[in-house]
């Protein structure tokens, strides 16, 4: 039986292994190798590079950074939580055609979808327009190159993420709870909040680990549509790597990036094991 697990998973593991864990491992030695003006590594080590972040200022990019990725991933779970019970509602075919709208944006190559959004949201773009037209904006004010610019195009890009397994989640919801909760007497928020979410909780975690994860390494969207003023720790590694030549730098801070990128995912396998091990203590009881 072990055996057969260990074949099972073992394309998975290699899969991580080498696409994940041993760059990941690489990235970390080369944060504590030495490197010359050029960017060639030296056969040395130290913590050089680690010593010039704690001196560079960096926390208002990670905070923009953590900060973004939040918003990002609530507004995310927002729009998808009830796009995914309407979904789940609807016939069959309904279910078809509106999954295939969802799916045919990725059949356009992500930078031209991101060049599109900085074109509607040019001062001269149709956005811009509409909003001063309708008495929102004036005609001075600035769509582009804000925190609110990278906001929306993040939501645009990550919400199919978070509506995908949201769908799967409300697909295998067994809806004949919600009828006998009103017949019981339930509000409407009550069957939201005490029924209806935590029978979807495991696409709920999983939304937020597909939108906040690659959220965080974010580095082409603030890069077109954002400005100095909304870096992200994606935009700083990609200048220590390509501007600055310093490849032990970026590999600390993408060492960072990589921490602060795993907390979410063994905060909720941590959270996933306990309520596993609650469940089967209540089936033995």
């Amino acid at each position: 039986m072990r055996r057969n697990e260990f074949a099972l998973t073992m394309p998975s593991f290699l899969w991580l292994a080498v696409f994940f864990i041993i760059p990941s491992a690489l990235i970390i030695l080369i944060s504590f190798r030495g490197s010359d003006s050029y960017g060639v590594l030296l056969p040395v080590w130290t913590v050089k590079a680690y010593q010039s972040l704690a001196g560079m200022h960096l926390m208002p990019v990670i905070l923009r950074t953590v900060r973004l990725s939040l918003y990002t991933t609530v507004i995310c779970l927002l729009l998808a939580v009830p796009a995914a019970y309407g979904m789940s509602r609807m016939s069959r075919r309904m279910q078809n055609i509106l999954l295939l709208i969802l799916v045919v944006p990725f059949w356009t190559n992500f930078l031209i979808r991101i060049y599109a959004w900085k074109v509607l949201l040019h001062p001269d773009g149709f956005i811009k327009h509409c909003l001063v037209w309708a008495g929102f904006l004036d005609q001075g004010a600035t769509l582009l190159y804000t925190e609110g610019a990278v906001l929306l195009v993040l939501v645009y890009t990550y919400l199919p993420f978070a509506l995908l397994p949201l769908y799967s989640a409300a697909g295998n919801f067994d809806f004949t709870l919600l009828d006998a909760g009103r017949d019981l007497g339930s509000s409407t928020l009550q069957l939201v909040t005490r029924v209806y979410l935590p029978g979807i909780r495991q696409g709920i975690i999983n939304a937020v680990l597909v939108v906040f994860i690659p959220a965080m390494g974010s580095y082409i969207i603030p890069e077109i549509v954002g400005g100095p003023s909304s870096e992200m720790l994606g935009n700083k590694i990609a200048r220590y790597v390509f501007v600055d030549r310093n490849i032990p730098r970026a590999g600390a801070l993408s060492g960072f990036l990589i921490l602060m990128i795993l907390l979410p995912s063994l905060v909720s396998l941590v959270n996933r094991d306990s309520l596993a091990k609650g469940r089967k203590e209540l089936v033995q009881t």
